[in-house]
Protein backbone atom coordinates (compact mmCIF):
# COMPACT_ATOMS: atom_id res chain seq x y z
CA UNK A 1 0.00 0.00 0.00
CA UNK A 2 1.42 3.17 -0.85
CA UNK A 3 1.92 6.16 1.37
CA UNK A 4 -1.37 8.12 -0.39
CA UNK A 5 -3.62 4.81 -0.30
CA UNK A 6 -2.62 4.46 3.68
CA UNK A 7 -3.27 8.30 4.24
CA UNK A 8 -6.55 8.16 2.14
CA UNK A 9 -7.71 5.30 4.42
CA UNK A 10 -7.22 7.14 7.32
CA UNK A 11 -8.97 10.74 5.36
CA UNK A 12 -12.08 8.28 5.62
CA UNK A 13 -11.86 6.13 8.97
CA UNK A 14 -11.53 9.47 10.59
CA UNK A 15 -13.96 11.71 8.28
CA UNK A 16 -11.39 13.96 7.66
CA UNK A 17 -12.36 16.91 5.14
CA UNK A 18 -10.37 19.56 3.32
CA UNK A 19 -10.99 21.87 6.44
CA UNK A 20 -8.62 19.40 8.48
CA UNK A 21 -5.51 18.88 6.14
CA UNK A 22 -3.13 21.18 3.83
CA UNK A 23 -1.14 20.51 1.65
CA UNK A 24 2.37 21.10 1.30
CA UNK A 25 4.71 20.52 -1.63
CA UNK A 26 6.84 18.83 0.57
CA UNK A 27 4.40 17.16 3.69
CA UNK A 28 0.95 17.14 4.94
CA UNK A 29 -0.08 19.42 7.39
CA UNK A 30 -3.28 17.80 9.58
CA UNK A 31 -4.79 20.66 11.15
CA UNK A 32 -6.30 20.87 15.64
CA UNK A 33 -9.28 19.99 14.31
CA UNK A 34 -7.90 16.81 11.93
CA UNK A 35 -5.83 15.88 15.28
CA UNK A 36 -8.98 15.61 17.36
CA UNK A 37 -11.50 13.89 14.73
CA UNK A 38 -7.96 11.42 14.59
CA UNK A 39 -7.76 10.85 18.71
CA UNK A 40 -11.96 10.44 19.08
CA UNK A 41 -12.05 7.87 15.81
CA UNK A 42 -9.06 5.80 17.12
CA UNK A 43 -9.70 5.99 20.70
CA UNK A 44 -6.31 7.46 21.74
CA UNK A 45 -6.13 7.68 25.28
CA UNK A 46 -3.90 10.95 26.02
CA UNK A 47 -2.62 11.92 30.12
CA UNK A 48 -0.45 15.16 30.18
CA UNK A 49 2.26 16.05 32.79
CA UNK A 50 3.30 19.35 33.42
CA UNK A 51 7.27 19.96 33.04
CA UNK A 52 7.69 23.39 33.06
CA UNK A 53 5.13 26.36 33.48
CA UNK A 54 6.30 29.71 33.76
CA UNK A 55 6.52 32.95 32.16
CA UNK A 56 8.77 32.42 29.50
CA UNK A 57 8.57 28.58 28.80
CA UNK A 58 6.51 25.65 29.00
CA UNK A 59 6.94 22.16 28.43
CA UNK A 60 4.13 19.16 28.52
CA UNK A 61 4.94 15.90 28.35
CA UNK A 62 1.70 14.03 26.78
CA UNK A 63 1.39 9.97 27.46
CA UNK A 64 -0.54 8.05 25.00
CA UNK A 65 -2.16 4.37 24.74
CA UNK A 66 -4.05 2.90 21.46
CA UNK A 67 -4.76 -0.44 20.92
CA UNK A 68 -2.01 -1.45 24.01
CA UNK A 69 0.42 0.61 21.94
CA UNK A 70 2.14 3.20 24.66
CA UNK A 71 3.57 6.47 23.41
CA UNK A 72 5.54 9.17 25.41
CA UNK A 73 6.53 12.19 23.97
CA UNK A 74 6.63 16.58 24.39
CA UNK A 75 5.46 19.50 23.60
CA UNK A 76 7.09 23.10 24.42
CA UNK A 77 6.53 26.47 23.84
CA UNK A 78 8.62 29.91 24.48
CA UNK A 79 9.01 33.13 22.30
CA UNK A 80 11.55 31.33 20.15
CA UNK A 81 8.67 28.91 18.52
CA UNK A 82 5.33 30.83 19.42
CA UNK A 83 4.10 33.84 18.26
CA UNK A 84 1.62 34.13 21.25
CA UNK A 85 2.41 34.21 25.33
CA UNK A 86 -0.25 31.31 26.21
CA UNK A 87 2.84 28.67 26.28
CA UNK A 88 0.82 26.19 28.35
CA UNK A 89 -1.64 25.95 26.31
CA UNK A 90 0.66 25.81 23.23
CA UNK A 91 2.85 23.19 24.80
CA UNK A 92 -0.43 21.03 25.81
CA UNK A 93 -1.78 20.70 21.64
CA UNK A 94 1.69 20.49 20.22
CA UNK A 95 2.21 17.12 22.91
CA UNK A 96 -1.20 16.06 21.44
CA UNK A 97 -0.59 16.21 18.03
CA UNK A 98 2.85 14.78 18.59
CA UNK A 99 1.71 12.03 20.68
CA UNK A 100 -1.65 11.55 18.17
CA UNK A 101 0.76 11.50 14.72
CA UNK A 102 3.19 9.21 16.43
CA UNK A 103 0.53 6.80 17.49
CA UNK A 104 -0.75 6.74 13.85
CA UNK A 105 2.39 6.19 12.44
CA UNK A 106 1.56 9.63 10.28
CA UNK A 107 5.29 10.92 11.52
CA UNK A 108 6.19 8.16 8.46
CA UNK A 109 3.61 9.18 5.97
CA UNK A 110 5.15 12.94 6.42
CA UNK A 111 2.17 14.00 8.13
CA UNK A 112 2.93 17.12 10.33
CA UNK A 113 0.37 18.73 13.09
CA UNK A 114 -0.06 22.33 12.23
CA UNK A 115 1.39 23.71 15.56
CA UNK A 116 5.06 22.20 14.49
CA UNK A 117 4.83 23.57 10.98
CA UNK A 118 6.37 27.31 11.49
CA UNK A 119 6.56 27.58 7.43
CA UNK A 120 3.16 26.73 6.98
CA UNK A 121 1.80 29.19 9.55
CA UNK A 122 4.58 31.97 7.97
CA UNK A 123 2.92 31.08 4.76
CA UNK A 124 -0.92 32.18 5.69
CA UNK A 125 -2.03 29.48 2.68
CA UNK A 126 -4.60 28.45 4.47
Amino acid sequence: MTKADQLNALYKECNLSREDIHKHKHYVIICRTGIEKIQYEKNINVHFDIIKCDTEFSAVKAVGEMDGLKIETFGSAWKGNCQNNYYLEMAEKRALSRVVLKLTKLYSLGVFGEDEADEFKRGGSK
